[in-house]
C-alpha cells in the first residue's frame, strides 16, 4: 500500500492535511493531496453539480513539500472525484482529514470528512476518515498524534484489508502520543445536539437562525463518544450497505408488496 490519496473538509491549506501528508511522505509514500481550497465543514457527501469545478496545483513548497498537492473550488466529495477521474491517480488507500474537530456519533452523517472517504469507497477503494478530537480555539492541536495513527492504520489494513464496502472512521483523542491510552474498536455512538437553534436579530430587525446547540453525548463503553472521552482512539468500521436487513426479511413475512400495489390501484 503505496499510493496514499488524501482530502479532508477544512482546506487544503489546513494543519492536519499538512501534517499527514508529510508524514506519510516522509514514511516513503506516493502521495496525492486534492482538497477543497476554502473549508467546507459539515458539507456532508454533497457533490458539485450546477457549475463546472476548477483544481489549481498548489506550487508553494513549504506546504506542499515532497509531495503533490491541488486545490478545488468544491466539496470533499468533488475533490475524490477529481483525484481519481481528473488527475488518473490510482490510490491504494483514500485517507480523508486531518479533521480539526471529531466525527463521532451521528455526526458521522454532516460530516465533510467522513463522506469523502466514503466516496473513495464508493470508487471501490479502501477508505479511511480520520479526525483530531480538538477544538478550533484549543491552544494545543496533536495532529502529529492523529497522523502517527493513520500510519499505523495504514500498516495495519496492508496486511489485512477491510471487507468490500467498509471504511473506517477513526477519532483520535487530542493528546500527546505518549498519553493515548490505547485503541479501541468501537460501534457510532449516539451524539444529540440539545437546543439546536439559537435565534439571533439582523442589523434590519428580522430574525436569523444561528445551527449548534450543546452537545449530548451517551457513553456506553463500546462507543466511538466513550472511546474518546477515555482517550482511547476510536476505530470504527463503517457500512453503506443501510439496507435493514431485519426489517426486510419482517417485511417480506406480511403482504407488504401486494397490499400497497393494491391500493394504489384502487385510488
Amino acid at each position: 500500500m503505496k499510493k496514499i490519496l488524501i482530502t479532508n473538509d477544512d482546506g487544503i491549506f489546513a494543519e492536519g492535511i499538512q501534517t499527514l501528508a508529510k508524514a506519510f511522505h516522509a514514511a516513503g509514500y506516493e502521495v496525492l493531496a486534492v482538497a477543497p481550497d476554502r473549508e467546507r465543514s459539515a458539507s456532508g457527501h454533497s457533490m458539485t453539480m450546477d457549475r463546472p469545478l476548477q483544481i489549481k496545483k498548489i506550487e508553494n513548497k513549504m506546504l506542499a513539500d515532497g509531495f503533490t498537492a491541488y486545490s478545488c473550488d468544491g466539496t470533499p466529495t468533488d475533490c475524490v472525484i477529481m483525484g481519481i477521474d481528473v488527475l488518473h491517480f490510482v490510490p491504494d488507500l483514500v485517507l480523508s482529514g486531518i479533521n480539526c474537530g471529531p466525527n463521532l456519533g451521528d455526526d458521522l452523517t454532516y460530516s465533510g470528512t467522513a463522506c469523502a472517504a466514503m466516496e473513495g469507497l464508493i470508487f471501490g477503494y479502501p477508505s479511511v476518515a480520520v479526525s483530531l478530537v480538538c477544538g478550533s480555539t484549543s491552544p494545543e492541536k496533536h495532529f502529529d498524534t492523529a497522523a502517527e495513527t493513520a500510519l499505523q492504520t495504514a500498516r495495519w489494513l496492508a496486511g489485512h484489508p477491510l471487507p468490500e464496502g467498509v471504511m473506517y472512521n477513526v477519532n483520535v483523542p487530542n493528546e500527546r502520543l505518549a498519553d493515548i491510552a490505547g485503541v479501541r474498536l468501537t460501534r457510532k455512538g449516539k451524539r444529540r445536539y440539545h437546543d439546536k437553534i439559537t435565534v439571533v436579530r439582523t442589523p434590519f430587525g428580522g430574525e436569523a437562525y444561528w445551527v449548534g446547540g450543546s452537545i449530548h453525548d451517551e457513553l456506553h463503553e463500546d462507543t466511538d463518544v466513550w472511546a474518546v472521552a477515555h482517550k482511547y482512539v476510536s476505530v470504527t468500521p463503517v457500512h453503506l450497505e443501510m439496507t435493514s436487513f431485519d426489517s426486510y426479511n419482517a417485511a417480506k413475512e406480511t403482504a407488504i408488496e401486494a397490499e400497497i400495489y393494491r391500493g394504489m390501484k384502487s385510488e
